[in-house]
């Protein structure tokens, strides 16, 4: 019987990887810094930020261009090795959501983008708290795979197929209405708002693939099935898109949480 890899293998699996995460890895909308801004009811521009499990700076930079003063955490070597390649004039510190290396009420908003759920959340809901100033907002976003896209909807499931051992779940679980609220706050100390942002990207069919193979399932999956895997996936995918351009479709699923103001 085959051990599922554990949470801190996936979670430490981009290491080794943050080159092609970094290259491939979709980007965010700016309707979902509007979002942020609207739910958090104050802008980003100005704002102290802190982007916790940076990673390779994909949203970290986005913050830089709509104005905040934005710093990142980030507890992986390599990938704060390729952050601070990409983006030497942002300041990023090393460490994680469970135990934040920031001060007391020191930001004005904290910012989770695909990095919530490789928290404890009983541990992390309480240092945002800690962390955020009175008024200041917890924002937490994934780019989802919407699955009433027929194509998108069939790939899933291929995956699920082939990689459910090592972390891949039903498609039908992925896209729970939800589900990621119920799971963001087990202290029920925060009280989420949900919105989604639906965007698209027109990619080369080499760089779709390298996208999903930088996912946690694929890099943990074995050399043997991570490179089986995209043969058979290309000619799917050239099946749908002939000229070899893959229109990638996301909903955004944005949860965003705001500290109560002093008294």
């Amino acid at each position: 019987m085959t051990t599922a890899p554990s949470h801190s293998a996936r979670a430490h699996s981009f290491n080794a990887a943050a080159a092609q995460y970094a290259a491939n890895r979709p980007s965010y909308p700016p309707a979902l810094f509007d979002a942020i801004e609207d739910l958090a009811g104050r802008s980003l521009t100005g704002a102290r930020v802190a982007d916790v499990g940076a990673g390779t700076g994909i949203a970290t930079a986005l913050l830089h261009a709509r104005g905040a003063d934005v710093i990142a955490v980030e507890p992986g070597d390599g990938m704060a090795a390729q952050f601070r390649r990409g983006h030497p004039d942002i300041p990023i510190v090393r460490g994680n959501g469970n135990t934040l290396p920031l001060a007391d009420a020191s930001v004005d908003f904290l910012t989770y983008a695909q990095a919530w759920h490789w928290t404890d959340p009983s541990l992390a809901a309480p240092e945002a708290l800690r962390v955020l100033r009175p008024g200041g907002a917890l924002a937490l976003w994934w780019n989802i795979s919407p699955l009433d896209v027929p194509w998108i909807a069939a790939q899933g499931e291929r995956i699920e197929a082939n990689f459910r051992d090592v972390g891949a779940v039903p498609t039908v679980e992925a896209n729970g209405s939800g589900s990621r609220a119920a799971l963001a706050d087990p202290t029920r100390s925060l009280d989420f708002t949900e919105r989604l942002v639906r965007w698209s990207r027109r990619v080369p069919v080499d760089t779709h693939l390298a996208n999903i193979g930088s996912h946690s399932m694929f890099l943990v999956a074995g050399e043997e099935r991570a490179t089986a895997f995209p043969t058979e996936e290309r000619r799917q995918l050239l099946e749908v898109f002939p000229d070899g351009i893959v229109e990638e479709t996301y909903d955004v699923e944005l949860l965003v949480a705001t500290k109560p103001p002093a008294p």
